[in-house]
């Protein structure tokens, strides 16, 4: 498959999976409510997030929202675009990290855009051992695409000392 149609595949299948979650989400919660997925440990609760990740930024004045919250994410993300298009030695593994990165992105300034905030619903608690706040499909596409980059950048560095070894 041509390079470019599946980084655009990828990017266009993050950002249907987060929307129509969302979908699915505001038409079968009431705002707030809550439901069980597995006990108390993993639980959905239908919010409506005005702010960025975890509300960071709900206060600010409309000026900053619309800087910090729309034109930085958005030309953050023009620019990744434009960079794993051009950089054709990107590995595979870095290369879709990029798009889940890319179309969680994407899929959260669409919300800002159309809604004027983001549709988060997924909440974890484990115990003392892991907690998160309330979020949604595209904060773990970003996030799981920020762990692929990390595991590739760890794999390729040991694949570069291994070569400079040999």
């Amino acid at each position: 498959m041509n390079r470019n149609i599946f980084i655009t595949l990828l990017i266009v299948f993050n950002i249907a999976i987060d929307q129509i979650s969302k979908v699915w989400v505001r038409a079968n919660f009431e705002y707030r409510e809550i439901k069980s997925l597995i006990g108390d440990k993993f639980i959905m609760q239908y919010v409506e997030n005005k702010g960025a990740f975890l509300g960071m930024g709900s206060d600010m004045n409309p000026t900053l929202k619309l800087i910090f919250l729309l034109i930085l994410p958005a030309l953050v993300l023009g620019y990744v675009i434009y960079y794993i298009i051009k950089t054709k030695e990107l590995d595979r593994l870095s290369v879709i990290a990029f798009c889940c990165i890319i179309g969680g992105g994407i899929a959260n300034v669409f919300d800002r855009i159309v809604y004027g905030q983001v549709t988060d619903f997924f909440y974890i608690n484990l115990g003392g051992v892991f907690k998160t706040g309330i979020f949604n499909i595209a904060d773990l596409s970003v996030t799981t695409g920020m762990i692929m980059l990390l595991f590739s950048g760890l794999f390729n560095n040991k694949k570069k000392k291994e070569v400079l070894e040999a």
